[in-house]
């Protein structure tokens, strides 16, 4: 008699929003105060190094991450993940998160993935930024994740995309941007 294992079951949405939140929870634990990173610093890290000494407490958190409530959960070069959980205070007067919300967030990712790219000495800041909307969000969503992906780092611009997702995987928003990068 031949016996047949089954795969393990993919989480429900649920239960990935509670793993997403308990992984929130655990950078938080680490995370030092919000503040700017001054330019001089700026100058000798690259994009990848700025984002673990951030990741480790040694460099102060982007303020606007907690203006928004959201932070880089993953990062690698090229590539960058941030979380965030919409609530009533996202909302717009007609009773849903407002567009903004999934705009800052999607700017985020495309542009701190084209950031994960540069080396030291190297800055960018947004040229373009192309927004599609799907979905609407409520404080009833959940955590959401916005995947950004580089597609061309050159010398002078960079061109990357994001998408904008909830724990069921459904597509909320989408994004592209090309960046200028400069030195600094």
């Amino acid at each position: 008699m031949t016996t047949v294992e089954s795969a393990p079951s993919a989480p429900t949405p649920a239960e990935l929003a509670e793993r997403w939140r308990e992984q929130e929870a655990a950078i938080r634990a680490n995370w030092g105060e919000p503040g700017v990173i001054d330019r001089e610093t700026m100058k000798t890290m690259s994009g990848m190094d700025v984002f673990a000494a951030i990741q480790a407490g040694r460099l102060p958190t982007p303020p606007i991450g907690r203006l928004m409530d959201f932070i880089a959960i993953e990062y690698e070069a090229g590539r960058i993940v941030f979380q965030g959980t919409p609530r009533r205070d996202h909302y717009n007067p007609l009773g849903t998160v407002h567009g903004g919300y999934a705009a800052t967030l999607l700017d985020s990712c495309v542009g701190c993935a084209v950031h994960t790219m540069l080396p030291a000495g190297k800055g960018y800041t947004t040229l373009e930024l192309k927004i599609n909307y799907i979905r609407a969000m409520t404080d009833r969503t959940g955590p959401v994740r916005a995947e950004g992906r580089t597609i061309s780092v050159g010398n002078q611009t960079a061109v990357a995309e994001g998408r904008l997702t909830d724990s069921a995987g459904k597509l909320l928003a989408f994004a592209t941007t090309t960046c200028l990068v400069f030195p600094i």
